[in-house]
C-alpha cells in the first residue's frame, strides 16, 4: 500500500513501537480504512473538522486547571484530533490482563488491612507498608461494607520494545480521566462524524451505565443516596467531577456538605440531614477526615473514618487504597501474583527494583544513566513527579551527581525502574501526521457481573517528540481511544430498555448548593442593576449640557454609595459582581445546563473584553446595551429551561430579593419629593419600564405614577410588590412550609413584609417607608440563610 500524502512526514524512531506503523513497516490493519478516508480530505477540510471539535469543547466549557508558580488558571482542553485506534482482539487481551491485575490488587489491599500475611511471610518489606503515608492505620482491620476495597481503578499502560503492553502504574486512590474520556469521545466524533458512524467503534455509555447500576446496588436501601465527593472547584479535574455527577445523575458533594451522626454519613440539605449510602470519592484519602487522618485538612469531613468503621457508608474506593499506587510495590507484583494466584502476571509491569539493600543501591548508582528513579516512601525526592509518571517512570539521569547523593542518603526508601522506550501514535503537526509519544489510561469498574473495562480510554500524547511532555501541565495533549470491531457494535445509551415507567425521586439539594444558587441569582441581578444605572448615567453624560446637572451629581452619589465608580467606563465593581456570579455557578456546575453555563461564561468574557477599552459617555452607554442583551440571554436560558426543582427556587428567590432591594433603594433616592428634575424619568428608565409607563399613564412622570408602577404594580416584573409576591410563592414551596404545618419564622416575616407593602398607596409609600421595606427584605435574606443555607 503506497504511503498516503498525509503520512509524508511520518517516521517512527528506530526501535520504538508505533500504533500506526507495525514492525513490518506497513500500516496496521485497524488503521487502514481511517487513514484512507483521512487522506482523501484536503488540508482545509481537516482544519475545519479539527476546529469543529475544538469549538464543541469550548461550548461545553471543558477545561483543566493549570498550576503555575504564582497562580492557577483554567486552560482550554488540549485535545489531539487524532484518536488512537486499537483492534477489538487486541483490546480483549488488554482487558483480560488488567482484570486479572485488578483482582490481584484487591487481594493485596485486603491483606494489608487484614491478616498482613504478605509482610509476615516475607513477601513484602515491613518498612514498605508501615512507613508508607498512604497506609492508614485507623483503617486496619476495617472490612468494607460492600465486601470489596476497590470498585473503580485505572492503569497507565504502554508498549514495550517488542510491542507488548506493560503496566506503567496502578491508579487506585481516586483515578481521574474517565469523564474527560467521554468528552474526548464526543469531540472526536464531531471531528470524524462520518467515519465514526461506520467504523464499528465500541461505545462508552454501557460501561458508565453498568457502573452507575453497581453503585446503586451498593445502597443500604432503595431510598439510599449515592454521592460523588470532590475536593472543590480549585481541583485540577473539578470539571470532570461535575460532568460525571451530571452524567450519572448523582449528587456532587464537598466535605463541608457532609456530617456524621451516630455512625451514619449524612448530607446537609435544605430539608435537613439526609443519609448517604455510597460515596464515590475523588479526594485523596489523607484529606478525607481531619479527625483521624490529616488534621490540617479543610476539605474533609470530621468523623468520616468512624462512619466507615461503623459500616455507615460504602466508600469507592476504600480509604487507604492509595497504598497500591506506591511505585515500590511494582517491584513485588510478579512475586505477589505467584503467591496469591499461583500464576505469573498476564500483563507484566515495567521492570522495577526495591532499593532497600546496599547491593541494590550500588547497582542503581552504577546505572543511573540508563535507569529511572521513582519515589516509594520518601516525600523529599528532588525530581518532578511528571518526569516519572509522564511515560511510566522515565528519568534519564540528567543530574547524575544529585541522584547519587540522594541514593546514598535515602537508599532504603527508593525504587528504581528500568527505562522503557515510549510507544508513539500519530498526531497532527502543521497539517500532517507525526509520531508522538503516547501512553494509555484504561479504566475498570466493578459491576454486578465482575470487573468491566471501558472499551477505550484516555490517551496522553506528547506535545513534542520529547517523552517528558506527555503531561498536560507541561504541554501534552489528550486523545480519544477507539476500540474497533470487525463487526457492527451495539448502540449503547445510559437508559435501560425496560418498558416499566419509573419516575425517580428528586435529588436532595445540599445546603451549599442552595447557597450558591441563591447567590448566583443575587449576583447576576446585582450586575444587571449596576449596568442599568451606568447606562442611564452615561447616556446623560454624553449630553454635554447635562454634565453639571444636579441629577448627574445625585446619580454619582447613589452609585458611589454602592461602590460603583461612575468615572470608569466599566467600573471594577461590575466585573467583581459578575465574577462572583461565575464563581457561584462554578460550584454548582452539575446543576446548570451547558447552555446556561456557556451563556454566563460568554457574558463574563464580553465584560472583560469591554472593560479594557470602554470610556465613559456614549461609548460606555453602547457597551451597557451589549451587556444587557447578553444578560437577558442568560436569564432566559436559566429561567425558561431550568427544571422547577428546589434549586431553581433558591436561585429565583435570590434574583427577586436583589431586584426588590435595588428598586427600593432607587425609589428612595430618585422618587423622593426633593429629587432634582429628571429623577422620576431616570427611575422609570432604570426600572426598564419606560414603555409601560407611557401606556398606563397618559401624563408626564411624577412621583405617584413612578411609585405606583415600580413599587405597587402587581403585574410589573420590575416592581417591588411583584418580586415580593414571587418570593412569597417560592418560599411556600421550600421544606418546612407545608400548608398543614405551623407557619415558620421565615414564612411569617415574609408575609408581614409582603402585607406591609401591599396595603400602601402611592401617597403613603414615602421615602421613609421605602427604606423600611428595604430593611425588611434584608431581614428575609438573613432569616433565609439561617434557616436553609448553613
Amino acid at each position: 500500500m503506497p504511503s498516503p500524502k498525509i503520512l509524508s512526514a511520518y517516521r517512527p524512531a528506530a526501535g520504538t513501537p508505533d500504533e500506526l506503523i507495525g514492525a513490518d513497516g506497513a500500516i496496521r490493519p485497524v488503521w487502514k480504512d481511517f487513514v484512507k478516508q483521512l487522506s482523501a480530505m484536503s488540508p482545509d477540510e481537516v482544519a475545519q473538522r479539527i476546529a469543529r471539535g475544538d469549538q464543541y469543547l469550548r461550548d461545553a466549557g471543558v477545561f483543566y486547571r493549570q498550576y503555575g508558580a504564582q497562580d492557577t488558571a483554567e486552560r482550554d482542553w488540549p485535545l489531539s484530533a487524532m484518536p488512537v485506534l486499537i483492534s477489538e482482539s487486541e483490546w480483549q487481551e488488554i482487558e483480560a490482563g488488567l482484570v486479572e491485575r485488578a483482582e490481584l490488587l484487591e487481594a493485596v489491599i485486603a491483606d494489608l488491612y487484614g491478616g498482613n500475611r504478605l509482610v509476615s511471610g516475607g513477601h513484602l518489606p515491613a518498612s514498605l507498608v508501615a512507613a508508607n503515608p498512604e497506609w492508614l492505620r485507623p483503617l486496619v482491620g476495617v472490612e468494607p461494607r460492600s465486601g470489596h476495597f476497590l470498585h473503580f481503578v485505572a492503569f497507565d499502560i504502554g508498549r514495550g520494545p517488542q510491542g507488548q503492553w506493560w503496566v506503567l502504574g496502578d491508579r487506585t486512590q481516586a483515578p481521574s480521566g474517565a469523564g474527560f474520556a467521554l468528552e474526548n469521545r464526543i469531540a472526536t466524533s464531531r471531528v470524524y462524524s462520518d467515519i465514526y458512524a461506520r467504523s464499528n467503534v465500541h461505545r462508552l455509555a454501557g460501561f458508565f451505565r453498568n457502573f452507575r447500576d453497581a453503585l446503586q446496588g451498593l445502597r443500604d436501601s432503595e431510598r439510599g443516596r449515592v454521592g460523588i465527593l470532590t475536593p472543590g472547584p480549585l481541583n485540577d479535574t473539578y470539571f470532570e467531577h461535575a460532568f460525571i455527577a451530571r452524567y450519572l445523575g448523582f449528587t456532587l458533594l464537598e466535605g463541608e456538605d457532609l456530617v456524621v451522626r451516630d455512625g451514619q454519613l449524612m448530607v446537609r440539605t435544605v430539608a435537613g440531614l439526609k443519609p448517604v449510602s455510597v460515596l464515590w470519592r475523588r479526594l485523596d484519602a489523607n484529606w478525607a477526615d481531619p479527625l483521624e487522618l490529616a488534621e490540617t485538612s479543610r476539605i474533609g469531613t470530621a468523623g468520616l473514618v468512624g462512619a466507615v468503621r461503623a459500616g455507615g457508608v460504602t466508600m469507592v474506593n476504600a480509604l487507604g487504597s492509595g497504598i497500591l499506587e506506591t511505585r515500590a510495590l511494582l517491584a513485588f507484583m510478579p512475586r505477589l501474583a505467584e503467591v496469591l494466584t499461583g500464576r505469573p502476571l498476564r500483563m507484566p509491569n515495567i521492570a522495577t527494583w526495591w532499593c532497600g539493600q546496599p547491593a541494590e543501591r550500588d547497582y542503581v548508582k552504577a546505572n543511573v544513566g540508563r535507569m529511572t528513579i521513582g519515589e516509594a516512601l520518601s516525600t523529599r525526592m528532588p525530581f518532578e513527579d511528571d518526569d516519572i509518571h509522564a511515560v511510566g517512570g522515565v528519568y534519564r539521569g540528567r543530574d547524575r551527581g544529585p541522584i547519587e547523593a540522594w541514593l546514598e542518603a535515602e537508599g532504603s526508601h527508593l525504587v528504581a525502574q528500568e527505562t522503557m522506550t515510549c510507544s508513539t501514535s500519530p498526531a497532527f503537526a502543521n497539517g500532517v501526521l507525526e509520531p508522538r509519544p503516547m501512553s494509555l489510561r484504561v479504566f475498570l469498574a466493578r459491576t454486578q457481573n465482575g470487573w468491566q473495562a471501558m472499551p477505550g480510554g484516555f490517551a496522553r500524547v506528547g506535545g513534542s517528540s520529547d517523552s517528558a511532555m506527555l503531561s498536560m501541565q507541561r504541554g501534552g495533549f489528550v486523545a480519544d481511544v477507539w476500540v474497533v470491531s470487525e463487526r457492527p457494535v451495539q448502540a449503547e445509551t445510559m437508559l435501560h430498555p425496560r418498558p416499566a415507567f419509573v419516575r425517580s425521586e428528586h435529588n436532595v439539594l445540599p445546603s451549599r448548593a442552595a447557597d450558591n444558587l441563591f447567590w448566583l441569582g443575587r449576583y447576576v441581578e446585582r450586575t444587571e442593576n449596576m449596568v442599568r444605572l451606568l447606562r442611564a448615567y452615561n447616556v446623560r453624560l454624553a449630553e454635554a449640557y447635562l454634565t453639571d446637572s444636579p441629577l448627574i451629581a445625585l446619580l454619582e452619589e447613589h452609585m458611589e454609595a454602592f461602590g460603583i465608580d461612575p468615572l470608569q467606563g466599566i467600573p471594577k465593581s461590575v466585573c467583581e459582581a459578575l465574577n462572583s456570579a461565575v464563581g457561584s455557578a462554578g460550584r454548582v456546575r452539575d446543576r446548570l445546563s451547558i447552555d446556561g453555563w456557556m451563556a454566563l461564561s460568554d457574558l463574563a468574557k464580553t465584560l472583560r473584553r469591554l472593560s479594557e477599552k470602554v470610556v465613559p459617555g456614549d461609548d460606555a452607554a453602547r457597551a451597557m446595551n451589549v451587556i444587557l442583551r447578553k444578560m437577558a440571554g442568560f436569564s432566559g436560558l436559566v429561567h425558561e429551561n431550568m427544571y422547577r426543582f428546589t434549586g431553581w427556587r433558591f436561585l429565583s428567590i435570590g434574583r427577586s430579593l436583589e431586584r426588590a432591594t435595588a428598586m427600593a433603594s432607587i425609589l428612595a433616592t430618585f422618587a423622593d419629593d426633593e429629587a432634582p428634575e429628571g429623577a422620576f424619568d431616570l427611575a422609570v428608565e432604570a426600572g426598564d419600564s419606560v414603555m409601560t409607563h407611557r401606556r398606563r399613564y397618559p401624563v408626564a412622570t411624577h412621583r405617584a405614577t413612578v411609585i405606583d408602577l415600580l413599587a405597587l404594580d402587581p403585574l410589573n416584573p420590575r416592581s417591588i410588590l411583584y418580586q415580593m409576591t414571587e418570593m412569597s410563592e417560592h418560599i411556600g414551596y421550600l421544606p418546612g412550609n407545608e400548608p398543614h404545618e405551623a407557619m415558620s419564622d421565615l414564612r411569617r416575616v415574609m408575609m408581614k413584609a409582603h402585607t406591609d407593602l401591599a396595603v400602601h398607596t402611592p401617597d403613603s409609600l414615602d421615602t421613609g417607608a421605602l427604606r423600611a421595606i428595604g430593611a425588611e427584605i434584608s431581614d428575609i435574606s438573613v432569616l433565609l440563610s439561617a434557616t436553609y443555607l448553613r
